[in-house]
């Protein structure tokens, strides 16, 4: 018996100058949008980052002739009582805005309209995300008149019997928190409603049969599954809230005081208030700093689920 031998198989290869042409063909096309990303992303954090070390001001000698002066900028900051209280306003209206407001809103929309009609779906979303598109300026102003001492609000009070107040001199803070968890709650619902979609009703309606109330199906059921959208969104609309400026800015200034001074107010008083360009960009920096902290945080939690 005579072993026939298979024939060797032939591996082509293409030649290095091929492949250099192919990978070459692929990254091109990106040139341009990495030239943009770091033109106006990279480039201004960088400078900032800079500017954070200098004396660098709008006017006087640092306008025309900034110095490196080290950690002073810094030095500074934690040693100012405004700063740490601005810090910690920032804090809280990250918190009760985007945190519970915008997304314990957001969710509870998305459940009431889940299953309703789409009619009720259609009149209920557009309220809703109205608010959402409406520009950050004319929200703040709209809520200014409502909230103001002679505003809508107080009006109402008086019509049936009840005394106004001052609400953006005595709670300054929970003030442009409502506002912007009005303008804001829209996002979460949207990112909620595609959520909720993908939950299989197969589940629910076995949880059901199994005798499970509509609060242990929303606990054990829909919530687990719905838990990276979450904290998804929990992601985004933090990140969000932390750059408020403009709605604030309108309804108080940041005042009375420094009651509702966050820290984009306190960087844009400090830099173009007072000119102070180095110190506000130390500021921009920790800015940054603390939004990098809660987007790890809810990194952390999402590589937990996989």
């Amino acid at each position: 018996m005579v072993a026939v031998g298979l024939p060797e198989r032939t591996v082509t290869r293409r030649p290095p100058a091929r492949r250099g042409r192919r990978a070459a063909g692929r990254v091109l096309p990106l040139v341009p949008a990495f030239g943009l990303l770091a033109l106006f992303f990279v480039g201004p954090i960088l400078w900032c980052v800079y500017a954070s070390f200098t004396d660098i001001s709008l006017t006087g000698a640092g306008a025309s002739s900034p110095h490196l002066v080290g950690l002073r900028n810094y030095r500074q900051m934690f040693s100012d009582p405004a700063f740490a209280k601005s810090l910690w306003l920032t804090v809280v209206f990250v918190i009760g805005s985007a945190v519970i407001g915008q997304n314990v809103g957001g969710l509870a929309l998305a459940l009431l309209m889940n299953g309703r009609h789409r009619i009720v779906r259609a009149v209920v979303g557009g309220i809703v995300v109205g608010a959402w598109v409406l520009p950050e300026l004319v929200a703040g102003f709209m809520w200014y008149a409502f909230l103001s001492d002679h505003g809508t609000f107080n009006a109402i009070l008086r019509a049936v019997g009840l005394h106004g107040g001052s609400w953006l001199y005595s709670s300054p803070l929970a003030a442009v928190t409502i506002a912007n968890v009005w303008r804001g709650t829209a996002f979460s619902m949207l990112v909620y409603s595609a959520a909720l979609s993908n939950v299989p009703d197969e589940l629910l309606e076995a949880a059901s049969v199994d005798g499970a109330s509509g609060w242990a199906r929303l606990r054990h059921v829909t919530l687990p599954l719905i838990r990276r959208a979450m904290l998804t969104n929990l992601m985004t609309i933090t990140l969000q809230t932390l750059a408020v400026f403009t709605l604030i800015f309108v309804m108080t200034g940041g005042g009375p005081g420094t009651k509702s001074q966050t820290l984009p107010i306190f960087m844009y008083q400090e830099a173009f208030k007072f000119y102070h360009l180095g110190y506000g960009a130390a500021l921009a920096i920790v800015l940054l700093a603390v939004g990098a902290v809660f987007s790890l945080v809810y990194l952390r939690a999402m590589r937990k689920e996989v």
